[in-house]
């Protein structure tokens, strides 16, 4: 009886340690890939508080809380949104034309429970990850109108920004049938955000500065930040969480990760130092906040064509990028208007920049194999073209809805806080406490 329970067990285990294994197989688990993607999305993340610091720094005393708030409060507001229908109009099927994308199954996120992607890790994951990105691109147009807004429109309008301008832009340029994605050989390239990021979000502050007006005594009264200290603690932050901002965009654990993260530390650097030696030039001082402001110009140029461009393209790109938006925030001052934290000068400026000069630095491998699957032919200047449309679609969807959006909310709640309230501070005013127990009174 002994021998024949030995013999039965020994059957049991040569056949179910096999079935086992398939069984892991057929859930096709990348471990490594959702790893780094876990890793990625707490990056992401990072960068939230990263950007609070960076905003939070370079206002006035009186408005420091105020200004980081913009920042927190995308994270309880926009992450609500996109469990509940973010992520199903971001990356469900087309709808209403294409505009939109729907799925009932990622609604509330209920259908995606037990589901795995191709690429080996959770939609859970992918899910979370894509959300943090609907959290910064809103908060980062909180630096347009920084010290002015009142809180209670800001929370509307970023709410209403995150459906009716954000989810269709992502669902046009990464949903698998979105047309911007499927645009000429190998479709518009926006690796990480671009144009769905840093484009709209930087289009939309100029039009948002302009609308809602400058602050009380810009441009004659001096308005210094409250401290440098904490902003490039802020940019520190915003460097280390951009590494899963880009290379987590592989939605991979492998070379194109490798690739990506490689030219995002590149492109800062070189963006950094280009800011410096600009600056030094023209003032005769190389500052903390043109480094900073460095750093963030070559980041957001390399956005785009993180999955793209070798290290040279990197090199190039966050060199050209810095040039270009240090003589944009010099035109802005020329002209008037205040973009009180440079929104449209860096990320806007920067995500145009690199959205289009990406094209001449394409790793010729990686095009040609994008258009093979399409069954096509590319040219520089063709995939130029396609960039510039991308791009113009961009400038134009998030100019036209974010004025339709302020419109609106002005009528409703008013956009502006009170002369009163703005003399007083933001802190105090709008929540009731204040960041430091000494204000500035500008």
């Amino acid at each position: 009886m002994y021998r024949q329970f030995k013999l039965v067990f020994v059957i049991c285990v040569i056949f179910l340690i096999p079935l086992s294994a398939f069984a892991q197989d057929a859930i096709n688990i990348d471990s490594g890939a959702t790893a780094w993607m876990l890793t990625s999305t707490a990056l992401v993340l990072l960068m939230v508080p990263g950007l609070a610091m960076f905003y939070g720094g370079l206002v006035r005393t009186k408005n420091v809380l105020g200004t980081m708030m913009h920042s927190f409060a995308a994270m309880g507001i926009m992450t609500v949104l996109w469990t509940v229908v973010g992520y199903s109009m971001s990356f469900g099927e087309n709808i209403l034309g294409g505009w939109i994308g729907w799925n009932p199954e990622y609604f509330l996120l209920k259908g995606i429970d037990e589901s795995i992607m191709a690429a080996g890790v959770p939609e859970y994951v992918f899910s979370m990850f894509q959300g943090k990105f609907a959290i910064i691109t809103p908060a980062l147009i909180a630096g347009a109108f920084a010290e002015r807004i009142s809180f209670k429109a800001y929370c509307l309008f970023i709410a209403l920004w995150g459906l009716l301008i954000y989810n269709p832009l992502c669902h046009w340029v990464w949903a698998a049938d979105g047309f911007l994605l499927n645009m000429g050989a190998a479709g518009a390239i926006d690796f990480a955000g671009g144009t769905v990021v840093h484009i709209s979000s930087g289009v939309s502050g100029l039009v948002a500065a302009i609308y809602i007006g400058a602050r009380r005594g810009y441009p004659k009264t001096t308005i210094s930040p409250s401290n440098m200290v904490m902003t490039m603690m802020g940019a520190g932050l915003l460097w280390v969480g951009w590494f899963g901002f880009n290379a987590g965009s592989s939605i991979s654990s492998g070379l194109a990760t490798a690739q990506a993260l490689t030219v995002t530390q590149v492109s800062a650097a070189a963006g950094a130092m280009t800011w410096l030696i600009i600056e030094g030039l023209h003032t005769g001082k190389a500052t903390a906040l043109g480094f900073a402001s460095g750093i963030l110009a070559g980041l957001v140029a390399v956005t785009p064509a993180a999955g793209v461009v070798q290290p040279y393209g990197a090199l190039a790109l966050g060199t050209i990028a810095s040039i270009i938006c240090y003589s944009a925030i010099l035109l802005k001052n020329r002209i008037g208007y205040d973009d009180s934290l440079d929104a449209f000068g860096i990320h806007g400026i920067g995500g145009i920049v690199g959205a289009l000069v990406l094209t001449f630095f394409i790793r010729e491998s990686w095009m040609t194999a994008a258009a093979s699957a399409n069954g096509g032919s590319w040219s520089v200047w063709q995939q130029f073209g396609v960039q510039a449309i991308a791009v113009g679609i961009a400038i134009v969807y998030a100019a036209v809805g974010t004025f339709i959006i302020l419109f609106i909310i002005n009528k409703l709640l008013g956009l502006r806080s009170s002369d009163a309230d703005e003399m007083a501070g933001l802190d105090h005013s709008e929540h009731g406490e204040r960041g430091y127990g000494m204000l500035n009174a500008n």
